[in-house]
C-alpha cells in the first residue's frame, strides 16, 4: 500500500485516519498568530493609557465618574461566556455535536448581551471621546475591545451555523478551537480593561 493510499485510509467512522493528520492545524496557527498581533496592538493602547495617566496628576479628571456596577455585570457575562465556550469545545472533542450546538448558542447570546450592555453603558456616561485625553483613552480602549467582541460574536454565529449543518466532529473541529482561543483572548483583554479603568482608575 502506498503512502498516499495509507494517508487516505478511513476508519469505522468514515473519517480520515488519525494518522493522516500530523502537527498543529494551520487554522490554529493562523488564529494564534492573529492573537499575537492583537496582543501587541492592545499592549500599545495600554501603554498610551498609562503614559497619559502618569503625566496627568488629575486622573480621571474632576467631574468624570464611572459607575462600576454595569461594568461588573458585563465582566460576569463575558467570563461566563468563556466558560460556556470551553464547554462547547469539550463537547465536540467527545463527538457531542448537540452539546456543541447548545453551548455555542449560549455563548453567542452572552456575547451579544455583552455588546448590548456596553452600548447601554456608553449611553449612561456623562463624558464622550471628545472629553479630553481621558475620554479619548477610555473610548479607544473600550471601543476597540467592543469591536473585537463584535467580531467574535459574528464568528460564533458562523460556528453555530456550521455546527447545525454537521460540519464538525471529534476529529475535525479546528475552526471551533480557533474561535475558542480568540474568545478567551477578548475575555482576558476585558479583565485587564476592567482592572485598569474601574479598579485602579
Amino acid at each position: 500500500m502506498t503512502a498516499e493510499a495509507t494517508s487516505l485510509r478511513r476508519d469505522g467512522t468514515g473519517e480520515p485516519s488519525v494518522h493522516a493528520r500530523r502537527g498543529i492545524d494551520t487554522t490554529i496557527v493562523g488564529v494564534l498568530l492573529f492573537i499575537a498581533s492583537e496582543t501587541m496592538f492592545f499592549s500599545g493602547l495600554f501603554a498610551a493609557y498609562f503614559n497619559a495617566r502618569a503625566t496627568h496628576p488629575d486622573w480621571p479628571p474632576q467631574g468624570i465618574e464611572l459607575e462600576p456596577l454595569i461594568a461588573s455585570i458585563l465582566t460576569i457575562v463575558l467570563v461566563t461566556s468563556s466558560v460556556t465556550m470551553q464547554l462547547g469545545v469539550r463537547a465536540i472533542r467527545r463527538g457531542d455535536r448537540a452539546g456543541l450546538q447548545r453551548w455555542l448558542a449560549i455563548t453567542l447570546l452572552l456575547g451579544a448581551a455583552f455588546v448590548a450592555g456596553q452600548l447601554y453603558d456608553y449611553s449612561t456616561l456623562d463624558f464622550s471621546w471628545q472629553s479630553g485625553i481621558y475620554g479619548a483613552a477610555f473610548f479607544t480602549l473600550t471601543g476597540f475591545h467592543g469591536a473585537h467582541v463584535t467580531g467574535g460574536v459574528i464568528a460564533l454565529a458562523a460556528m453555530l451555523f456550521r455546527a447545525n449543518e454537521g460540519h464538525f466532529s471529534a476529529r475535525h473541529h479546528a475552526a471551533v478551537e480557533g474561535v475558542s482561543a480568540y474568545w478567551h483572548f477578548v475575555d482576558v483583554i476585558w479583565l485587564l480593561l476592567f482592572s485598569t479603568l474601574y479598579v485602579l482608575r
